[in-house]
Formats: C-alpha cells, sequence, structure tokens
C-alpha cells in the first residue's frame, strides 16, 4: 500500500523502456527479473545483475518501489546462483523478492531482504498467511479466488493482527490485469510435457494458445475445436469492477505483462492510474470505465473478462490466436538527434514510409514510450508530406527523443 493509504498500482517491467513508461505513467511499484530464476527466463526482455543499481536508482528518484522475482522451482545447482542474486538485491538497494521456493524465502529472510510471496505458492486461506508471515509481508494471492474469499482474507488479517517481519499487518495482493494461465496458479506442466521445457521454471511455450483436435480413439473420428481456444482463457481485466477490488481490503493491485511492448504497459499504467485516483476522489465512473476499456483494447490483448474474482465457475476463452487489440504498431525507423531549442526531432526511416497525419509511437530505453502526431515535416530541408525508406526527416516533438529511439507507427489492426 501507498504512504497516501491508496492502493499499490505494481507494473511489469521487461526491460529499460517498458521500465520508463512504468514511471511515467504512475506506477507505485515495479517488478521484474533477471537472467536466471524468474517465470519470464525465456523472454528477451530481462535485466542483468548489474543493471540493479540503475533499476533502484531510477525508481528511487520517482518514489517508487523496486521488486525482484525469484519465483521459480529452484534446483540445487541453482542454490549458488539464487545467493549470488539475493546479495545482489541487497546490496543494490532493490526493495525486495518476490519469492515462491522455500530457499529463495529462507535466504532472503536470513540476510534481511524484504519477501513478498509469490502467486505461485497458491495462497488461498488465512493459515496460510499467517505460516508465512514468519517470512514475508506481502502476500500474492490465487488467482482463482472470488473477491468475497479475499474480502474474508482480509479482514482476518486485521482481526487476528497478522504481522510480517516488518511488523506492520501483512498486504495482500492480487492480479488484477493482463494474462491468465489454465493451470492453478500457473503451475502447468503441458510444457514441460511436450517440449522438456518447464513452464515453472520460466520457459513456457504456451501450448495452452493453440488449436487442438479431440480424437476417437475407438473409431478413429476426429473432431476440431471450433470457436474457442479451450486452454486460452481471456485477459483478466478488473477496471470495471475495481471499486469492488479495492472495498475488499487488497493492498496492492498487479498487472501482467513483463514479456509486454512497453505501449501495453504505458496504456494498462495510465488507465489503471487514472482508474485508481477516480476511486479515491469520487469520480469513478460508469462512462469512465468505458473510456478506460477502450483504452486498454489499443494494445495486446486477447479480450477481457473479471477472472474468478466475481464468483465465475468456469472461465471465458478467447476465440482466436493472438492479440484482439485494435490497433497495431509498425516500424519505421531510429532516432538520429534531438534539436531542443527549436523543438525538433530527426528520425532515419529504415522501412515503410512516414506521411504528415500519421500518429506516431516513439520507445527509447531512457525515453520511454510516447505517442504523437505528425503535424509538419521537412525532408532534405524542404517542407514534404512523406518521408520514404532511406531519407532523413525532422519534425516537431515536444519530447526529446534519442539516438536509441525507436519510430513507429501507429495502424488500425486488420
Amino acid at each position: 500500500m501507498t504512504e497516501s493509504g491508496r492502493i499499490e498500482l505494481m507494473a511489469p517491467a521487461g526491460g529499460w523502456e517498458a521500465l520508463q513508461a512504468a514511471l511515467d505513467n504512475g506506477a507505485d511499484s515495479v517488478y521484474f527479473g533477471v537472467d536466471q530464476l524468474n517465470m519470464r527466463a525465456r523472454a528477451t526482455m530481462n535485466f542483468t545483475l548489474g543493471d540493479l543499481e540503475e533499476i533502484a536508482q531510477r525508481c528511487s528518484d520517482k518514489g517508487v518501489r523496486t521488486y525482484l522475482t525469484l519465483n521459480t522451482i529452484i534446483y540445487d545447482h541453482d542454490l549458488s546462483v539464487l545467493k549470488r542474486v539475493i546479495d545482489a538485491v541487497q546490496e543494490s538497494g532493490i526493495t525486495a523478492i518476490i519469492a515462491a521456493d522455500q530457499a529463495a524465502i529462507n535466504y532472503a529472510h536470513s540476510r534481511g531482504v524484504e519477501v513478498h510471496i509469490s502467486t505461485q505458492l497458491n495462497i488461498t486461506n488465512v493459515e496460510t498467511i499467517k505460516f508465512y508471515s514468519h517470512f514475508a509481508d506481502v502476500m500474492v494471492l490465487s488467482r482463482e479466488l472470488s473477491l468475497r474469499q479475499i474480502r474474508h482474507i482480509c479482514d482476518s488479517v486485521k482481526k487476528d493482527q497478522i504481522t510480517g517481519p516488518s511488523g506492520d499487518l501483512i498486504e495482500i495482493e492480487v492480479f488484477g490485469h493482463g494474462a491468465l494461465c489454465m493451470a492453478v496458479s500457473g503451475k502447468c506442466y503441458l510444457s514441460l510435457h511436450t517440449t522438456n521445457s518447464s513452464a515453472n521454471r520460466g520457459a513456457c511455450v504456451q501450448n495452452c494458445r493453440r488449436k487442438y483436435k479431440v480424437i476417437d480413439l475407438e473409431d478413429g473420428h476426429e473432431l476440431e475445436i471450433d470457436n474457442e481456444y479451450i486452454m486460452s482463457p481471456k485477459d483478466l481485466c478488473t477496471i470495471d469492477f475495481l471499486d469492488q477490488l479495492i472495498d475488499s481490503g487488497t493492498k496492492v493491485l498487479k498487472v501482467e505483462g513483463r514479456g509486454k511492448a512497453p505501449e501495453y504497459v504505458a496504456t494498462v499504467i495510465k488507465a489503471y492510474r487514472e482508474a485508481i485516483d477516480a476511486y479515491y476522489e469520487g469520480n469513478y465512473t460508469k462512462e469512465r470505465v468505458e473510456e478506460w476499456m477502450t483504452q486498454l483494447r489499443t494494445v495486446y490483448n486477447r479480450d477481457f473478462w473479471g477472472g474468478y474474482l466475481l464468483g465465475q465457475k468456469l472461465g471465458e476463452w478467447t476465440d482466436s490466436s493472438g492479440s484482439k487489440a485494435v490497433q497495431k504498431k509498425v516500424f519505421l525507423g531510429r532516432g538520429v538527434h534531438y534539436y531542443k531549442k527549436p523543438q525538433i526531432a530527426e528520425f532515419k526511416i529504415e522501412a515503410q514510409k512516414l506521411q504528415v497525419g500519421d500518429r506516431i509511437l516513439v520507445t527509447g530505453p531512457t525515453t520511454g514510450v510516447f505517442e504523437s502526431v505528425v503535424t509538419e515535416m521537412m525532408v532534405d530541408d524542404q517542407k514534404s508530406d512523406i518521408a520514404k525508406r532511406g531519407q532523413s526527416c525532422t519534425i516537431p516533438l515536444e519530447n526529446i527523443i534519442r539516438s536509441s529511439d525507436k519510430l513507429y507507427k501507429i495502424v488500425d489492426a486488420e
């Protein structure tokens, strides 16, 4: 929970661009992984141990807490790496680790590193909260719980005065937005069974997101499962009942998406930031919810449902592969230079073409993410309505761009 008493908004950060996007759009905390031992270890967007000090500094400057994920299954040969990572967390000033294996929990506790219990441990009752309160101050509940069950746990924490190592009451965290796994709290073995690539070691190949056929073993008849990808749930979204989630006593709202693009982080965190603030300021209305839902549909999603939070017995499954976002980005080129005084940005077009009137998206490790519209453009010092592949162009931009930045055009999804 934040110092103001408002629910904490936690953002995913799969890389520098996403981290900056989270900071720029109102996150109260960020969570991220390093090279190994996290549930997105397979992803290319992970930090290294050498990045921890800069991450801690960037976030500290904004008053944002930092949580490093160490939530995979741990084997004996991982222990030396595990201890090295936790030692680095302590030395760099990272706020806490998110852990599931008792080896990580115990070693971090012995080193005085704050521990948050991962959803991988599948916490579903208050007695489990009491057990882990000896080691952790924050606990992520199972994604299969209803709001009623969450409220009971939160009320019990207060009633029984269950405190963590800090001496403060245990804080309850729940996932509020993003992809859902068909398995209980993400403990899936399909990937391990089919490709010897363990989802519980951060190497899921997402078998569940594919189409399947059913074969009658007696007569050989095949049935293709139509309409639904029956192991691929729609994405969780709570923005339309955020008031109920906050009223349950939840202290931390977590957004899934460490494997997602930086514009996903920017858009989702901005929407939930506005929604949370609106709730506390008395401006949380149906009309505003519709606006936020419109924003959320512009970035990666498999359509939305409320998960099990509203008491559904069965999941809602997506009916297609991939994203249902209503818009997509098309790579155009890279930043060259920014002229601060006239606020002019120069880009080199490497693919497609850029035209006056286009909506653009710029991302970068320091820049983060921002959108704009091209109102005018110069090519070869001449005013032009179009810049083609191989050309450099300059456009007015209030945001500073850098040579490491990428330029995209935003278009409607087909």
